[in-house]
């Protein structure tokens, strides 16, 4: 009879040590071990992972250097995962928290490769080609001697090529759906604001089309003569000789 008491406090005794045992908070990790995790996960390629483990430093905000970090990484680790857009956005945000970082240059860097990763076909969205030269220009305004230059002004070079290829086609557009004088301005105005590229010679040979089209036969000869002057090797002018034998009376609007 003595032993129910015993087994009593015993039960007691272990739901009191259960109890405590569940009671007991788990340990928290660091910042710095966060950050360490999400660097091992980077380097194994799990992007996802390591955003996860570098969020975590950043909700910490225990050490403003090592959040600044893990803002940066983040942004790389989305890029790295061709997540272009979260990428530009992440990059831009780095940049206005800390513009004065040393690492701001490197940001604005990869913001224009974000947006120059976004550029897709000349018959689609255009607002990338249009975000990546705005970023490019800037980072070679303000850092014309960095060790990106170079890279950045090729890719500079390539936007303002594509926004020309772009222009000629919706000047083409406008010239087979009849829209003349709408083609002769925009064509007109892509000339202004391209001097000088090789794909001039498209936009010359589809703007004096445009003017043959339009009736203006004495402009169409002039821009035609004009494209075989500044562009003697272009394939298109073997059509413009073609056009400029024939006159607008024998042309034929399937051309080009």
């Amino acid at each position: 009879m003595q032993l129910r008491p015993l087994r009593h406090l015993a039960l007691c005794s272990a739901l009191c040590l259960i109890s405590a045992c569940a009671s007991t908070p788990a340990p928290v990790k660091s910042a710095d071990a966060h950050f360490k995790e999400g660097e091992a996960a980077y380097a194994s390629r799990n992007y996802a992972e390591a955003i996860e483990s570098w969020k975590k430093v950043k909700e910490s905000d225990t050490v403003p250097g090592l959040t600044s970090q893990a803002e940066l990484k983040i942004a790389d680790a989305h890029f790295e995962n061709k997540a272009y857009i979260e990428a530009a956005a992440a990059y831009e945000d780095f940049r206005k928290l800390h513009p004065t970082h040393p690492q701001a240059p490197y940001a604005l860097y990869r913001l224009a490769l974000s947006h120059y990763q976004q550029i897709a076909g000349t018959d689609t969205d255009q607002t990338p080609v249009k975000n990546a030269v705005a970023t490019l220009e800037a980072f070679l305004g303000q850092y014309p001697r960095s060790e990106y230059a170079p890279e950045l002004s090729g890719k500079l070079a390539d936007c303002r090529d594509k926004q020309l290829a772009y222009e000629n086609y919706v000047g083409n557009f406008y010239l087979r759906t009849e829209k003349y004088q709408s083609a002769i301005k925009r064509l007109n105005e892509a000339l202004v604001r391209f001097p000088g590229l090789t794909r001039l010679d498209d936009t010359l040979f589809y703007l004096g089309k445009a003017y043959l089209k339009a009736g203006d036969v004495k402009q169409g000869k002039v821009v035609l003569q004009r494209l075989a002057a500044e562009h003697p090797g272009s394939p298109r002018n073997k059509e413009a000789a073609a056009l400029l034998q024939k006159g607008f009376a024998g042309y034929s609007s399937q051309g080009g």
